[in-house]
Protein backbone atom coordinates (compact mmCIF):
# COMPACT_ATOMS: atom_id res chain seq x y z
CA UNK A 1 0.00 0.00 0.00
CA UNK A 2 2.96 2.45 0.97
CA UNK A 3 4.54 1.76 -1.84
CA UNK A 4 1.64 2.26 -4.06
CA UNK A 5 0.77 5.48 -2.50
CA UNK A 6 4.50 6.87 -2.60
CA UNK A 7 6.28 5.25 -5.04
CA UNK A 8 9.13 4.58 -2.97
CA UNK A 9 11.06 2.17 -5.49
CA UNK A 10 10.84 5.18 -7.98
CA UNK A 11 12.29 7.70 -5.59
CA UNK A 12 15.11 5.22 -4.38
CA UNK A 13 13.88 5.23 -0.82
CA UNK A 14 12.51 2.95 1.31
CA UNK A 15 9.88 2.62 4.64
CA UNK A 16 12.92 2.77 6.94
CA UNK A 17 14.95 5.69 5.66
CA UNK A 18 11.11 7.53 5.50
CA UNK A 19 10.40 7.22 8.86
CA UNK A 20 13.34 8.46 10.18
CA UNK A 21 13.66 11.51 7.75
CA UNK A 22 10.00 12.44 9.55
CA UNK A 23 11.02 11.80 13.19
CA UNK A 24 14.12 13.88 11.94
CA UNK A 25 12.10 16.84 10.55
CA UNK A 26 9.83 16.55 13.44
CA UNK A 27 12.32 17.13 16.36
CA UNK A 28 14.03 19.80 14.08
CA UNK A 29 10.34 21.72 14.18
CA UNK A 30 8.73 20.41 16.71
CA UNK A 31 9.84 24.01 18.90
CA UNK A 32 6.69 25.88 16.82
CA UNK A 33 4.71 23.70 19.52
CA UNK A 34 6.10 25.98 22.09
CA UNK A 35 6.53 28.89 20.84
CA UNK A 36 3.37 29.13 18.75
CA UNK A 37 0.88 29.04 22.02
CA UNK A 38 3.39 31.51 23.65
CA UNK A 39 3.19 34.16 20.64
CA UNK A 40 -0.44 34.12 20.04
CA UNK A 41 -1.42 33.88 23.79
CA UNK A 42 -0.54 37.93 23.73
CA UNK A 43 -3.63 38.35 22.14
CA UNK A 44 -5.58 36.57 24.67
CA UNK A 45 -6.22 32.90 23.35
CA UNK A 46 -6.67 30.46 25.49
CA UNK A 47 -2.74 28.58 25.11
CA UNK A 48 -4.01 25.44 25.60
CA UNK A 49 -6.89 25.70 22.67
CA UNK A 50 -3.76 27.45 20.70
CA UNK A 51 -1.62 24.26 21.42
CA UNK A 52 -3.95 22.23 20.28
CA UNK A 53 -4.17 23.89 16.88
CA UNK A 54 -0.80 23.89 16.32
CA UNK A 55 -0.60 20.14 16.40
CA UNK A 56 -4.13 19.56 14.79
CA UNK A 57 -2.75 22.24 11.80
CA UNK A 58 0.42 20.35 11.19
CA UNK A 59 -0.77 17.11 11.37
CA UNK A 60 -3.19 18.44 8.60
CA UNK A 61 -1.05 20.38 7.13
CA UNK A 62 1.77 17.64 6.77
CA UNK A 63 -0.66 14.94 5.59
CA UNK A 64 -2.25 16.87 2.80
CA UNK A 65 1.19 18.01 1.47
CA UNK A 66 2.50 14.29 1.93
CA UNK A 67 -0.65 12.52 -0.05
CA UNK A 68 -1.77 15.45 -2.55
CA UNK A 69 2.03 16.67 -3.80
CA UNK A 70 4.29 13.40 -2.03
CA UNK A 71 6.54 15.88 -1.58
CA UNK A 72 8.94 15.15 1.87
CA UNK A 73 7.59 19.18 3.37
CA UNK A 74 6.10 19.14 6.81
CA UNK A 75 4.10 22.19 7.11
CA UNK A 76 2.84 24.32 10.97
CA UNK A 77 1.98 27.60 12.09
CA UNK A 78 4.86 29.92 10.95
CA UNK A 79 7.34 31.75 12.07
CA UNK A 80 6.76 35.90 11.68
CA UNK A 81 3.80 35.21 10.50
CA UNK A 82 2.59 34.22 13.89
CA UNK A 83 4.33 37.37 14.88
CA UNK A 84 2.67 39.42 12.54
CA UNK A 85 -0.70 38.62 13.61
CA UNK A 86 -0.14 39.23 17.43
CA UNK A 87 2.12 42.27 17.72
CA UNK A 88 1.21 43.94 14.36
CA UNK A 89 -2.42 42.82 13.68
CA UNK A 90 -3.73 42.48 17.25
CA UNK A 91 -1.50 44.41 19.75
CA UNK A 92 -0.38 47.01 17.16
CA UNK A 93 -3.45 47.66 15.09
CA UNK A 94 -6.08 46.80 17.95
CA UNK A 95 -7.85 44.23 16.33
CA UNK A 96 -9.13 40.93 18.00
CA UNK A 97 -7.21 37.48 17.22
CA UNK A 98 -11.00 36.65 15.99
CA UNK A 99 -10.69 39.50 13.46
CA UNK A 100 -6.88 38.95 12.69
CA UNK A 101 -8.05 34.99 12.22
CA UNK A 102 -10.82 35.69 9.28
CA UNK A 103 -7.92 37.74 7.71
CA UNK A 104 -5.76 34.60 7.76
CA UNK A 105 -8.87 32.87 6.53
CA UNK A 106 -9.20 35.32 3.59
CA UNK A 107 -5.53 35.42 2.60
CA UNK A 108 -5.87 31.56 2.55
CA UNK A 109 -8.70 31.80 0.46
CA UNK A 110 -6.66 34.11 -1.57
CA UNK A 111 -3.63 31.72 -1.72
CA UNK A 112 -5.92 28.67 -3.30
CA UNK A 113 -7.46 30.99 -6.02
CA UNK A 114 -3.68 32.19 -6.60
CA UNK A 115 -2.80 27.99 -6.99
CA UNK A 116 -5.59 27.12 -8.85
CA UNK A 117 -5.42 29.53 -11.41
CA UNK A 118 -1.70 29.62 -11.63
CA UNK A 119 -1.34 33.29 -11.00
CA UNK A 120 0.95 32.83 -8.22
CA UNK A 121 4.17 32.55 -10.93
CA UNK A 122 3.26 35.83 -12.58
CA UNK A 123 3.16 37.44 -8.93
CA UNK A 124 6.19 36.17 -7.70
CA UNK A 125 7.78 37.28 -10.88
CA UNK A 126 6.90 40.88 -10.36
CA UNK A 127 8.59 41.27 -7.12
CA UNK A 128 12.03 41.52 -7.44
CA UNK A 129 14.22 38.89 -5.46
CA UNK A 130 16.14 41.65 -3.64
CA UNK A 131 12.82 42.93 -2.20
CA UNK A 132 11.65 39.13 -1.73
CA UNK A 133 15.26 38.58 0.25
CA UNK A 134 14.87 41.86 2.10
CA UNK A 135 11.20 41.00 3.42
CA UNK A 136 12.49 37.61 4.96
CA UNK A 137 15.70 39.48 6.54
CA UNK A 138 12.91 42.44 8.04
CA UNK A 139 10.77 39.53 9.17
CA UNK A 140 14.16 38.24 10.54
CA UNK A 141 14.94 41.48 12.72
CA UNK A 142 11.57 41.83 13.64
CA UNK A 143 11.75 38.45 15.52
CA UNK A 144 15.18 39.45 17.06
CA UNK A 145 13.59 42.34 18.40
CA UNK A 146 10.92 40.11 19.85
CA UNK A 147 12.99 37.21 21.22
CA UNK A 148 15.62 40.29 23.40
CA UNK A 149 12.13 41.58 24.60
CA UNK A 150 10.56 38.38 25.83
CA UNK A 151 14.63 37.47 27.25
CA UNK A 152 14.36 41.19 29.14
CA UNK A 153 18.07 42.06 27.28
CA UNK A 154 16.01 44.86 25.56
CA UNK A 155 13.71 47.18 27.35
CA UNK A 156 11.58 49.64 26.84
CA UNK A 157 13.91 53.20 27.20
CA UNK A 158 11.99 57.09 27.29
CA UNK A 159 14.39 58.85 26.48
CA UNK A 160 16.03 56.41 23.65
CA UNK A 161 13.11 53.97 22.69
CA UNK A 162 14.79 50.59 23.59
CA UNK A 163 17.48 50.17 26.03
CA UNK A 164 19.59 47.35 27.74
CA UNK A 165 17.76 45.22 30.22
CA UNK A 166 18.82 44.25 33.84
CA UNK A 167 21.80 41.04 32.08
CA UNK A 168 22.32 40.06 35.37
CA UNK A 169 18.69 38.90 36.09
CA UNK A 170 17.70 34.72 35.76
CA UNK A 171 15.54 35.46 32.76
CA UNK A 172 18.18 36.70 30.86
CA UNK A 173 20.91 34.55 31.25
CA UNK A 174 19.21 31.42 30.98
CA UNK A 175 17.74 32.78 27.56
CA UNK A 176 21.55 33.66 26.79
CA UNK A 177 22.25 30.13 27.43
CA UNK A 178 19.65 28.69 25.49
CA UNK A 179 20.72 30.88 22.51
CA UNK A 180 24.74 29.87 22.75
CA UNK A 181 23.14 26.26 22.78
CA UNK A 182 21.49 25.93 20.06
CA UNK A 183 24.22 27.78 18.08
CA UNK A 184 27.12 25.04 19.37
CA UNK A 185 24.50 22.26 18.76
CA UNK A 186 23.89 23.84 14.91
CA UNK A 187 27.56 23.69 14.66
CA UNK A 188 28.08 20.41 15.68
CA UNK A 189 24.71 18.73 13.58
CA UNK A 190 23.11 17.65 16.13
CA UNK A 191 19.45 16.97 15.68
CA UNK A 192 16.94 19.04 17.57
CA UNK A 193 18.76 21.65 18.74
CA UNK A 194 16.49 24.12 19.12
CA UNK A 195 14.10 21.71 20.67
CA UNK A 196 16.67 20.29 23.16
CA UNK A 197 17.86 24.15 23.77
CA UNK A 198 14.11 25.18 24.92
CA UNK A 199 13.38 22.03 27.28
CA UNK A 200 17.17 22.42 28.79
CA UNK A 201 16.41 25.95 29.74
CA UNK A 202 13.16 25.23 30.85
CA UNK A 203 14.31 22.24 33.07
CA UNK A 204 16.36 25.15 34.87
CA UNK A 205 14.11 27.49 34.91
CA UNK A 206 12.04 25.29 36.99
CA UNK A 207 14.93 23.85 38.98
CA UNK A 208 15.94 27.71 40.12
CA UNK A 209 12.39 28.35 41.01
CA UNK A 210 12.38 31.27 38.05
CA UNK A 211 9.20 29.24 37.02
CA UNK A 212 6.85 26.77 37.59
CA UNK A 213 6.10 22.79 37.02
CA UNK A 214 3.10 22.27 35.07
CA UNK A 215 3.66 18.51 34.44
CA UNK A 216 4.40 16.84 30.83
CA UNK A 217 1.44 14.45 30.21
CA UNK A 218 -2.19 14.97 29.91
CA UNK A 219 -5.24 14.46 27.87
CA UNK A 220 -5.30 17.52 25.30
CA UNK A 221 -6.92 20.96 26.35
CA UNK A 222 -10.09 21.55 24.68
CA UNK A 223 -10.19 23.01 21.58
CA UNK A 224 -13.52 25.25 21.79
CA UNK A 225 -11.92 28.66 23.08
CA UNK A 226 -10.89 29.35 19.25
CA UNK A 227 -12.69 26.37 17.19
CA UNK A 228 -14.38 28.53 14.51
CA UNK A 229 -13.94 31.75 16.19
CA UNK A 230 -12.44 33.63 13.43
CA UNK A 231 -14.18 37.20 12.18
CA UNK A 232 -14.40 36.74 8.38
CA UNK A 233 -16.78 39.85 8.32
CA UNK A 234 -15.09 42.43 10.50
CA UNK A 235 -11.79 41.18 8.45
CA UNK A 236 -13.97 42.54 5.52
CA UNK A 237 -13.26 45.76 6.82
CA UNK A 238 -11.01 48.24 4.43
CA UNK A 239 -8.63 49.11 6.55
CA UNK A 240 -7.44 45.41 7.11
CA UNK A 241 -6.72 45.02 2.95
CA UNK A 242 -3.42 45.54 3.61
CA UNK A 243 -3.20 42.88 6.40
CA UNK A 244 -4.97 40.35 4.09
CA UNK A 245 -2.30 41.07 1.42
CA UNK A 246 0.52 41.42 3.89
CA UNK A 247 -0.51 37.44 4.97
CA UNK A 248 -0.95 36.84 1.27
CA UNK A 249 2.77 38.06 0.04
CA UNK A 250 4.64 36.94 3.17
CA UNK A 251 2.88 33.34 2.86
CA UNK A 252 3.41 33.20 -0.79
CA UNK A 253 7.58 34.15 -0.81
CA UNK A 254 7.84 32.10 2.00
CA UNK A 255 6.15 28.49 0.59
CA UNK A 256 7.71 29.08 -3.01
CA UNK A 257 11.45 29.68 -1.79
CA UNK A 258 10.73 26.50 0.82
CA UNK A 259 9.20 24.44 -1.71
CA UNK A 260 12.23 25.34 -4.37
CA UNK A 261 14.91 24.62 -1.59
CA UNK A 262 14.10 21.41 -0.40
CA UNK A 263 12.77 20.11 -3.51
CA UNK A 264 16.57 20.72 -5.06
CA UNK A 265 17.88 19.61 -2.05
CA UNK A 266 15.90 16.20 -2.39
CA UNK A 267 16.41 15.97 -6.10
CA UNK A 268 13.06 16.57 -7.26
CA UNK A 269 13.54 19.54 -9.12
CA UNK A 270 14.21 18.77 -13.10
CA UNK A 271 17.35 20.11 -14.69
CA UNK A 272 15.74 23.19 -16.46
CA UNK A 273 14.75 24.40 -12.86
CA UNK A 274 10.92 23.05 -12.89
CA UNK A 275 9.54 21.78 -9.89
CA UNK A 276 7.06 18.67 -10.81
CA UNK A 277 3.48 19.22 -8.77
CA UNK A 278 4.37 22.73 -7.74
CA UNK A 279 0.60 23.36 -8.35
CA UNK A 280 -0.45 20.20 -6.10
CA UNK A 281 2.40 21.77 -3.52
CA UNK A 282 0.92 25.08 -3.31
CA UNK A 283 -2.92 23.80 -3.34
CA UNK A 284 -1.95 21.69 0.11
CA UNK A 285 -0.36 24.60 1.42
CA UNK A 286 -3.58 27.10 1.32
CA UNK A 287 -5.61 24.51 2.01
CA UNK A 288 -3.34 23.74 5.41
CA UNK A 289 -3.82 27.59 5.92
CA UNK A 290 -7.69 27.37 5.52
CA UNK A 291 -7.70 24.41 8.49
CA UNK A 292 -5.72 26.51 10.74
CA UNK A 293 -7.81 29.56 10.61
CA UNK A 294 -10.43 27.37 11.55
CA UNK A 295 -8.81 25.57 14.49
CA UNK A 296 -7.57 28.94 15.86
CA UNK A 297 -4.20 29.69 14.93
CA UNK A 298 -2.12 31.61 12.50
CA UNK A 299 -1.01 30.78 8.94
CA UNK A 300 0.23 27.12 8.22
CA UNK A 301 2.96 27.02 5.94
CA UNK A 302 5.89 24.54 4.66
CA UNK A 303 8.59 24.15 6.94
CA UNK A 304 12.62 24.73 5.67
CA UNK A 305 13.33 22.49 8.48
CA UNK A 306 12.38 19.82 6.39
CA UNK A 307 15.34 19.74 4.70
CA UNK A 308 16.69 18.41 8.04
CA UNK A 309 14.67 15.51 6.92
CA UNK A 310 15.73 15.52 3.09
CA UNK A 311 19.65 15.43 4.44
CA UNK A 312 18.39 11.84 6.55
CA UNK A 313 17.26 10.70 3.37
CA UNK A 314 13.57 11.51 2.53
CA UNK A 315 11.93 11.80 -0.93
CA UNK A 316 8.85 11.26 -0.82
CA UNK A 317 5.65 11.87 0.98
CA UNK A 318 5.70 9.26 3.35
CA UNK A 319 8.12 11.58 5.14
CA UNK A 320 5.57 14.14 5.92
CA UNK A 321 2.70 11.61 7.21
CA UNK A 322 5.34 10.88 9.45
CA UNK A 323 5.17 14.32 10.91
CA UNK A 324 2.20 14.19 10.91
CA UNK A 325 1.36 11.15 12.94
CA UNK A 326 4.12 12.65 15.73
CA UNK A 327 2.37 15.48 16.40
CA UNK A 328 -0.86 13.87 16.16
CA UNK A 329 0.91 12.13 19.63
CA UNK A 330 2.28 15.74 20.68
CA UNK A 331 -1.37 16.52 21.47
CA UNK A 332 -0.94 14.79 24.98
CA UNK A 333 1.98 16.50 25.96
CA UNK A 334 0.30 19.90 26.73
CA UNK A 335 1.39 20.50 30.13
CA UNK A 336 4.54 20.47 29.29
CA UNK A 337 4.12 23.32 26.90
CA UNK A 338 2.55 25.16 29.31
CA UNK A 339 5.16 25.00 31.90
CA UNK A 340 7.46 26.80 28.76
CA UNK A 341 8.39 30.06 29.85
CA UNK A 342 8.87 32.99 26.94
CA UNK A 343 12.57 33.40 28.11
CA UNK A 344 12.62 29.74 27.34
CA UNK A 345 11.71 29.78 23.46
CA UNK A 346 12.91 33.63 23.27
CA UNK A 347 16.54 32.09 22.09
CA UNK A 348 14.59 29.85 19.21
CA UNK A 349 13.17 33.20 18.17
CA UNK A 350 16.41 34.29 17.91
CA UNK A 351 18.15 31.41 16.11
CA UNK A 352 14.93 32.00 13.61
CA UNK A 353 15.72 35.50 12.96
CA UNK A 354 19.50 34.60 11.91
CA UNK A 355 18.41 32.07 9.14
CA UNK A 356 16.13 34.60 7.72
CA UNK A 357 18.61 37.68 7.65
CA UNK A 358 21.05 35.23 6.00
CA UNK A 359 19.01 36.37 2.71
CA UNK A 360 20.58 39.79 2.63
CA UNK A 361 23.78 37.75 1.59
CA UNK A 362 22.21 37.66 -1.68
CA UNK A 363 21.75 41.72 -2.12
CA UNK A 364 23.64 43.48 -5.08
CA UNK A 365 25.08 46.38 -2.93
CA UNK A 366 26.83 48.15 -5.11
CA UNK A 367 23.30 49.47 -6.99
CA UNK A 368 22.17 52.11 -4.35
CA UNK A 369 18.57 51.34 -6.06
CA UNK A 370 18.71 48.32 -5.29
CA UNK A 371 20.69 48.07 -1.38
CA UNK A 372 18.32 51.32 -0.34
CA UNK A 373 14.78 49.57 -0.39
CA UNK A 374 16.55 46.37 0.74
CA UNK A 375 17.84 48.03 4.08
CA UNK A 376 14.56 50.56 4.43
CA UNK A 377 12.68 47.22 4.29
CA UNK A 378 14.51 44.84 7.01
CA UNK A 379 14.53 48.25 9.39
CA UNK A 380 11.18 49.49 9.07
CA UNK A 381 9.59 46.33 10.04
CA UNK A 382 10.91 46.08 13.89
CA UNK A 383 11.52 49.09 14.08
CA UNK A 384 7.60 50.32 13.24
CA UNK A 385 6.54 46.91 14.88
CA UNK A 386 4.80 45.77 11.64
CA UNK A 387 5.56 43.47 9.13
CA UNK A 388 2.91 45.04 6.53
CA UNK A 389 4.41 48.73 7.02
CA UNK A 390 8.04 46.84 6.35
CA UNK A 391 6.57 45.55 3.25
CA UNK A 392 4.84 49.12 2.44
CA UNK A 393 8.22 51.02 2.42
CA UNK A 394 9.97 48.69 0.42
CA UNK A 395 7.56 48.93 -2.50
CA UNK A 396 7.43 52.77 -2.40
CA UNK A 397 10.80 52.83 -1.82
CA UNK A 398 11.99 50.91 -4.94
CA UNK A 399 9.11 51.89 -7.59
CA UNK A 400 10.47 55.58 -6.15
CA UNK A 401 14.40 54.80 -6.62
CA UNK A 402 14.35 52.72 -9.75
CA UNK A 403 12.34 56.19 -11.47
CA UNK A 404 13.90 58.73 -10.00
CA UNK A 405 16.99 56.81 -10.85
CA UNK A 406 15.96 57.29 -14.49
CA UNK A 407 15.52 53.20 -14.76
CA UNK A 408 11.71 53.27 -14.47
CA UNK A 409 11.91 50.42 -17.08
CA UNK A 410 12.70 47.98 -15.06
CA UNK A 411 9.44 47.96 -13.02
CA UNK A 412 6.38 46.49 -14.06
CA UNK A 413 2.79 46.90 -13.56
CA UNK A 414 2.04 44.22 -10.52
CA UNK A 415 4.78 46.70 -8.56
CA UNK A 416 4.10 50.03 -9.59
CA UNK A 417 0.36 49.38 -8.87
CA UNK A 418 1.55 47.75 -5.32
CA UNK A 419 3.33 50.63 -4.48
CA UNK A 420 0.79 52.97 -5.24
CA UNK A 421 -1.58 50.99 -3.26
CA UNK A 422 0.54 50.64 -0.51
CA UNK A 423 1.11 54.83 -0.13
CA UNK A 424 -2.72 55.24 -0.80
CA UNK A 425 -2.88 52.80 2.32
CA UNK A 426 -0.48 54.46 4.54
CA UNK A 427 -2.25 57.81 3.97
CA UNK A 428 -5.49 56.82 4.69
CA UNK A 429 -5.75 54.30 6.96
Amino acid sequence: MLERLFQLQAHNTNVRTEVLAGVTTFLTMAYILFVNPSILGETGMDKGAVFVATCLAAAFGSAVMGMIANYPIALAPGMGLNAFFTYTVVLGMGHTWQVALGAVFLSACLFFLLSIFKIREWIINSIPLELRSAIAAGIGLFLALIALQNAGIVVANPATMVGMGDLGSPQALLAILGFFLIIGMEALRITGAVLISILVVTGLSILLGVSEFGGVVSMPPSLAPTFMQLDIAGALDVGLISVIFAFLFVDLFDNSGTLIAVAKKAGLMRKDGHLPKMGRALIADSTAALGGSLLGTSTTTSYIESAAGVSAGGRTGLTAIVVAVLFLFALFFAPLAGSVPAFATAPALLFVAVLMASGMAEIEWSDITVAAPVVVTALAMPLTYSIATGIAFGFITWVAAKTLAGRARELNGMLVALAVFCVIKLSLF
